[in-house]
């Protein structure tokens, strides 16, 4: 049996401000759709099933996000996760110029939660609560300069 990671699902309250986020990181939108009915609420497992959705992929054709905006049943508000907590917590993406990364961050209002690190001189990184509350970790590798 083969095995590859196709997309990680995001649930966001509002899909074009996460849209603009990434597309803004250099994302490009893949399909947009708006998904309901019998097929949905089964893949899924929520009766009446109804959200917008989209799928983004990074510019190396490798990764890919799937973001969802439910409609129904409505999106349930919680705490954004903390980066120690049990579940998926973040989402990590490899920048050429983690300075020029956070200015696009900045100007959707999202900035590192402490400051950016350097791991070894081999990476220079931080974490910042994206869209709706989204971890994401920017990385840019050090070796390659």
């Amino acid at each position: 049996m083969s095995i590859r990671l196709d997309n990680v699902g995001i649930a966001v309250r509002d899909l074009d401000a996460a849209i603009s986020f990434f597309t803004d990181l250099g994302l490009t939108v893949q399909g947009r759709d708006t998904i309901s009915g019998d097929w949905a609420d089964t893949a899924v497992g929520l009766d009446g099933n109804h959200a917008k959705i989209a799928v983004l992929q990074t510019p190396d054709g490798q990764g890919r996000i799937e973001l969802f905006e439910y409609i129904h049943p409505g999106a349930i508000e919680t705490e954004p996760a903390l980066p120690n907590e049990i579940g998926t917590h973040r989402i990590a993406l490899a920048v050429d110029d983690i300075d020029e990364a956070l200015e696009i961050a900045a100007q959707h209002g999202c900035y590192p939660l402490r400051g950016v690190a350097s791991y070894q001189d081999v990476y220079k990184l931080t974490y910042l609560r994206g869209p709706s509350g989204i971890l994401v970790m920017l990385a840019e590798e050090l070796r390659n300069r």
